[in-house]
């Protein structure tokens, strides 16, 4: 636990100053190591690549859940970044101002990181031909967008997020053609595809905007359940009660099959129905996988909340403090790793180097997550120390 983090009451209240409740830092901790597991997938078991959404006739279970575990990343921790902006808002006399300021500037700050050291880390390409606008890229938007929102009365943004989440489906069949004036809009906001800067430079916008902004705007408007002297036991049934809506709402929306995402049908077997069922879209994030991963991610909340004594939130709570740091440390950990393999027993899956089996993503993400853990905490306490140094809260 980083030095700043104190040990909280069994029913936690917001915490006055810059300290974080620990189930925030915990949550977002857990993600990560959700998020960990994907990219260790995306590494060294590229040669089982998944469409999206997967092709559950031809995904193995082991495969299938791992991924759809990592789906809860993207949603929970967008949804906990309009939250934590709130926070930061509060602190100040001017909290809009504060909040808005500092999302407009870590938001070109994201965009910009995404763009050249977390693209580097996964092409180790320079200069890049091809440039994947993904996960930082999309937060980094979504905070300039919300550093606008932010002057809107919370009434206005609560129906504004709903909207956007809910809503951005019925835009599915809207596409425009590569020469058309609009296909470059269209593609950063809802249509993932390629943007061809010149002949030598593509854009792949993997992680198209507009429902992350909704994400966003909904957790900013979370904000006031965390404030200083909000009622805990308020906050923690609205969690509640938010989380099962979302996920009732998702089982109900799932079997009409009418609305929400790509239809599904039963399978041969009652683990290919279930997977079915299950396999919701995440590029962009429909409504049934936005209802889905943030009911879980609420849920999730609030059972960390309520049992801040559980001795494994602690190591959470250290990989959310700093989850920047993390993000990028893993990324070029990660790349080493494969190169060091591939120096060592070449490739061994086609053009690749590859694991064998599914269970080997999950050594190596447990083996990277303790290995990690050590930097992390180093950083989190060095941080807690220096808060003299601006530039750290961007990390």
């Amino acid at each position: 636990m980083s030095s700043d983090t104190p040990i909280l009451p069994r029913i936690p209240v917001a915490l006055p100053g810059a300290s974080r409740l620990q189930s925030i830092d915990a949550l977002r901790g857990l993600v990560i190591l959700f998020m960990l597991i994907d990219h260790v997938r995306e590494t060294f078991y590229l040669h089982h690549q998944v469409p999206d959404p997967m092709d559950v006739s031809a995904t193995a279970p082991e495969l299938f859940f791992s991924r759809l575990l990592a789906h809860l990343c993207a949603p929970v921790f967008v949804l906990l970044t309009g939250l934590s902006a709130f926070l930061y808002g509060s602190k100040y006399e001017d909290g809009r101002a504060a909040a808005s300021g500092f999302l407009f500037k870590r938001g070109l700050f994201l965009v910009l990181l995404e763009v050249t050291v977390v693209n580097f880390a996964w092409t180790f390409q320079f200069p890049p031909t091809k440039i994947f606008l993904q996960v930082i890229w999309a937060i980094g938007l979504s905070m300039l967008m919300l550093s606008a929102l932010v002057w809107l009365p919370r009434r206005l943004i609560i129906p504004l997020g709903l909207l956007l989440v809910a809503g951005h489906n019925l835009l599915d069949q809207l596409h425009f053609a590569p020469d058309h004036a609009l296909h470059t809009l269209w593609a950063v906001l809802h249509d993932r595809g390629w943007i061809d800067v010149s002949s030598s430079l593509r854009l792949r916008t993997s992680y198209p905007l507009l429902p992350w902004i909704g994400v966003i705007a909904l957790g900013y408007a979370m904000g006031p359940w965390f404030a200083k002297g909000a009622d805990a036991l308020q906050r923690q049934r609205r969690l509640l009660t938010w989380g099962l809506g979302l996920l009732v709402g998702f089982v109900l929306l799932r079997a009409a099959n009418v609305y929400g995402d790509k239809p599904w049908v039963a399978g041969d077997s009652l683990m290919v129905s279930l997977m079915g069922f299950l396999n919701i879209t995440k590029y962009p994030p429909s409504l049934l996988f936005l209802a889905l991963t943030l009911g879980i991610g609420l849920l999730l909340l609030r059972a960390f909340e309520r049992r801040p004594q559980m001795r494994w939130l602690a190591p959470l709570t250290v990989f959310g403090a700093v989850p920047m740091f993390f993000y990028v440390l893993h990324l070029y950990v990660l790349k080493f790793l494969y190169l060091g393999a591939q120096a060592v027993w070449g490739n061994n899956q086609g053009e690749v180097f590859g694991f064998g089996a599914i269970w080997m993503v999950w050594i190596t993400t447990l083996a990277m997550g303790f290995a990690l853990y050590p930097a992390v905490k180093a950083f989190a306490a060095f941080k807690a120390r220096r808060r003299d140094i601006s530039w750290l809260k961007y990390l």
